[in-house]
């Protein structure tokens, strides 16, 4: 799980990095964004996947032990309580792989991260 040397131009270079079950995690995350929010661009940023809407919506990467979620300060802030339960930062998430991912969950953070980003447009 090296992909952090390599120089990515999708989403899907990225994710072939990765064992299979790795991701399957991912695609899933992927496609849990790209659900809640079908009009955001999917893009590379940092070499990791990135959603953007008005400016960066969401990433996600994953890691040995875990999937981290960015959904900025603003994100993780909102969501306190539900995420609780994880190891984080300021505006990270570690989902742990041995765990079930709260997919769920993600797609009401980048819910709520739509709204903000379409606010700074206006």
């Amino acid at each position: 799980m090296d992909a952090t040397r390599k120089h990515f131009k999708t989403i899907d270079e990225y994710i072939k990095t990765f064992p299979e079950e790795v991701q399957t995690i991912l695609e899933k995350m992927r496609q849990t964004i790209r659900k809640a929010v079908p009009e955001a661009e999917e893009a590379i940023s940092y070499q990791i996947p990135t959603f953007k809407l008005n400016g960066n919506l969401v990433h996600f990467a994953a890691f040995k032990n875990h999937v981290s979620f960015f959904p900025t300060a603003r994100g993780v802030e909102a969501f306190k309580k539900e995420l609780s339960q994880y190891i984080g930062s300021k505006g990270t998430v570690r989902f742990p792989l041995d765990k079930p991912i709260p997919y769920g969950l993600v797609k009401k953070i980048v819910i709520f991260r739509r709204k903000e980003n379409l606010r700074k447009k206006r």
